[in-house]
């Protein structure tokens, strides 16, 4: 099947009698295997020049509405605004594995009844005398005519189809019993009370329960199903991560006139489609205002999916919806197996009242009845996708299927992204701005936001003090400690030191693959990796060009801040929180649990401890290097300076006590840092934004990067020349090619070519793909070429 607009698909024969729908899983042959497929559409002619007789026919349509009905205007539009193919973008949402090589099998579904054709019921015997599945190829070898008998039975709703996935996509399942003859007759006391058990709790129990109410044996309840009396199947078991984990029930807050006027207004919206920047401080409460809404949400019998940016967010965002809202409370994101996305997926298909809390990609989860959709920490970067394509960003997703599911969206941040603050200015109406300037009080008494300090780090050197870490914060941590309060210290980098570097000859030691320096890493013995590629080696004893031995290490990583630590206070509980001491699944939940329970006094990161985070006890957050946030060759390196400062400082103080953040940097008197040390938003995004009309940035001009690769610079350089040519004459300013910041990564040059939107003038996206489609041609083989529209960065 295909589409005039799919692009990227293949087109299949459809037989006759079979009526497959946009969204249903197929079975197809592909070359010489047999794999899984999505219809993406119908067309009733062959494209110009295609053989009728090469058109292979599907072989069987294994499951129905895996992408929902009302799904496809959502992804075709994503499709058209990111220059992607559909089938591309069908790909990137469906949960992985499911199109992968799969064994299609057939089972039994209740318990059948009624008259059928002969080759039917000869195969519902086979099903019976086999356990209740069976391999769909076994059964075609079992039985001539098996394809016309599967459909009969499918239609009766007799039997299902399912793919058994090769890697984590199987259908786990669970025995259950369903009732076919409640006659007591002939049966023993213990086998009448199981039945009648049965017939008491609807006709369909799980065995494991069944066998529990009744008090009798396993062997009780089979030898029901041998005398006819019941039918034992398997039942799919949903694997839910830890949708079992038990939780404390919580009870609502009571709110502040700020937080009720949110929660009202939000909620007089439900069931239309409206746009809230939910703008409140670091510990405003912004959390309890998403519960309120959405306690109210579910009692309309309707879903809500919340978005954040980290996976670190969902353990302790999960466990708190759970103990407020109850046990339809999911995650999905991509640090869960491959079956229990499978499984969520199946789950969210279900037309039942549920939340699901999830990253970047749950903005696809295909919630039926969808009531409100929440973007927590809307400005983080997280949200964007640089690759593969389609380059898309949630906040955007999230917009248009809040339009489509005719229902509220709220952006939620104490930072807005410069974008989402400068649509709410541009239009009040669409974009209502729910304030929530103040802390939530702690034990009756105001809280306050933190007491901010910038330590001059020059200052530090003139007196003689060359530690990562400042008197004034030495002194601070010294402090929080003696008083049993915890504090947080956020390094920009992972690692133990940026850079090595020979003293004798200024060789520094890079990564074979990439134009980048290699990282100096201390965990599992000494050793240099890149942060670009992966690759990893030995720290050498000589320089590798002139074999000095004497090599020095440069920069500020989390493993070099605990070092320090340890020297100072031997004895202090450190742990480290970055990608990689979190690599194991389940880790984000264990490490913050272990400080949340004062395991650990002192809690080392990168900028996955900067949101979210809400640790009573936590009263001082330092900041260990804070220009190397502002000296980005970016023009959105202001923004972010300003975004990850004010929240890693707002991680303290949360509780009834206190706190304090204490930012070190040489440049103490930038305007950035300055707009932090006042909380000063309003003036910072002000000045921004006249900083981006000047450049011509976002929001006043569009972009679109075009980003090439290849192993060959020769033939990257020769075709980068030859596309900006093409490119003469587009509605739009075109500025290089020319070579990335790092040029070279695992192997391949990176080129880029920046299109930027004329001044005041429309950006018609449909002419741009269209020059742009016909300047790109024919790629030279090994050239791969990625559009990001929109990008965040374009280094």
């Amino acid at each position: 099947m295909d589409h005039p607009r799919l692009g990227g698909c293949f087109i299949y024969r459809v037989p006759e009698g079979w009526e497959p729908e946009a969204g249903d899983l197929l079975r197809v042959p592909f070359g010489q295997q047999v794999v899984g497929a999505v219809a993406l559409g119908w067309r009733t002619e062959l494209p110009a020049g295609v053989d009728p007789q090469s058109v292979r026919a599907i072989e069987a349509v294994v499951a129905k509405g895996i992408l929902p009905q009302e799904f496809w205007p959502l992804l075709q539009r994503v499709a058209d605004y990111y220059l992607t193919p559909l089938a591309q973008v069908v790909r990137t949402v469906l949960p992985p594995g499911l199109l992968s090589r799969s064994q299609r099998r057939i089972r039994l579904v209740g318990s059948p009844q009624g008259e059928c054709s002969p080759a039917a019921q000869a195969l519902l015997r086979l099903l019976q005398e086999k356990g209740g599945e069976l391999s769909w190829r076994y059964l075609q070898q079992q039985l001539p005519g098996a394809e016309v008998a599967l459909r009969e039975l499918q239609r009766r709703g007799w039997v299902e189809s399912f793919w058994q996935e090769q890697q984590g996509g199987r259908v786990k399942t669970q025995q259950a019993a369903t009732l076919v003859e409640d006659s007591l007759e002939g049966l023993s006391l213990p086998q009448k009370k199981a039945l009648q058990i049965l017939k008491q709790k609807g006709g369909e129990l799980l065995l494991v329960e069944w066998e529990r109410l009744a008090g009798v044996s396993r062997s009780v309840l089979q030898s029901l199903a041998r005398k006819g009396r019941v039918h034992l199947y398997e039942r799919p078991l949903l694997r839910l991560g830890e949708a079992g984990r038990p939780v404390e029930k919580d009870w609502p807050k009571p709110l502040t006139p700020a937080q009720a006027e949110a929660v009202a207004a939000i909620q007089q919206a439900l069931g239309r489609n409206q746009r809230f920047l939910l703008h409140g401080v670091t510990g405003s409460g912004k959390t309890e205002v998403y519960l309120q809404v959405i306690a109210q949400v579910l009692q309309q019998g309707r879903s809500a999916l919340v978005l954040v940016p980290e996976i670190g967010l969902t353990p302790q965002l999960t466990d708190r919806f759970r103990a407020r809202l109850g046990s339809r409370v999911w995650t999905y994101h991509s640090g869960l197996s491959a079956g229990e996305r499978y499984d969520l997926w199946r789950q969210m298909l279900v037309a039942v009242p549920q939340v699901v809390i999830g990253t970047r990609s749950a903005v696809f989860a295909p919630l039926a009845n969808l009531g409100l959709i929440v973007l927590d920490e809307e400005h983080d970067d997280s949200f964007k996708q640089d690759q593969p394509q389609p380059c898309y960003h949630a906040r955007q997703v999230a917009e248009w299927r809040a339009e489509l599911a005719n229902c509220p969206l709220v952006l939620g941040s104490a930072t807005p992204a410069v974008e989402t603050y400068a649509a709410h200015l541009q239009d009040p109406q669409r974009w209502v701005r729910l304030s929530l300037p103040q802390r939530i009080p702690q034990a009756g008494i105001p809280a306050t936001l933190p007491h901010l300090e910038l330590v001059d780090m020059r200052r530090e050197l003139q007196a003689g003090n060359r530690s990562l870490l400042s008197r004034r914060l030495q002194q601070a941590l010294q402090e929080t400690l003696d008083r049993g309060e915890q504090a947080i210290l956020f390094v920009p980098r992972r690692g133990y030191s940026t850079f090595v570097l020979c003293r004798s000859c200024g060789f520094v030691l890079t990564c074979a693959h990439c134009d980048v320096s290699l990282t100096f890493h201390v965990e599992g013995g000494q050793e240099l990796r890149c942060h670009y590629c992966g690759a990893r080696q030995p720290h050498p004893q000589r320089c590798p060009a002139c074999g000095s031995p004497y090599l020095k290490h440069f920069g500020t990583g989390t493993q070099k801040v605990v070092e320090v630590l340890q020297q100072h206070w031997p004895q202090l509980g450190i742990l480290r929180y970055d990608s990689d001491a979190t690599r194991r699944k389940g880790s984000h939940r264990d490490l913050l649990e272990q400080f949340r329970s004062g395991k650990a006094q002192v809690l080392v990161g990168t900028q996955m401890l900067t949101k979210g985070l809400d640790i009573p006890q936590v009263t001082l957050v330092g900041v260990v290097a804070a220009d190397g946030l502002l000296h980005q060759p970016d023009y959105r390196a202001g923004e972010r300076t300003f975004q990850l400062l004010t929240q890693v400082a707002g991680r303290a103080g949360r509780g009834s006590l206190p706190g304090q953040a204490i930012i070190q940097t040489y440049l103490p008197e930038h305007p950035i840092l300055q707009a932090v040390l006042a909380h000063n938003y309003e003036g910072f995004v002000q000045a921004e934004l006249r900083q981006r009309q000047e450049g011509g940035y976002p929001p006043y001009r569009a972009l679109i990067l075009v980003r090439l690769s290849s192993s060959r610079l020769e033939v990257l350089e020769r075709y980068c020349s030859r596309l900006a040519e093409g490119l003469q004459g587009i509605p739009a300013e075109v500025l290089g090619p020319g070579p990335a910041q790092v040029e070279r990564v695992a192997g391949r040059y990176r080129w880029q070519i920046l299109l930027k939107q004329l001044p005041d003038q429309p950006w018609d996206r449909a002419q741009i793909a269209a020059h742009l489609g016909s300047a790109l041609g024919s790629i030279p083989q090994g050239i791969r070429v990625s559009l990001d529209v929109d990008p965040l960065r374009i280094l």
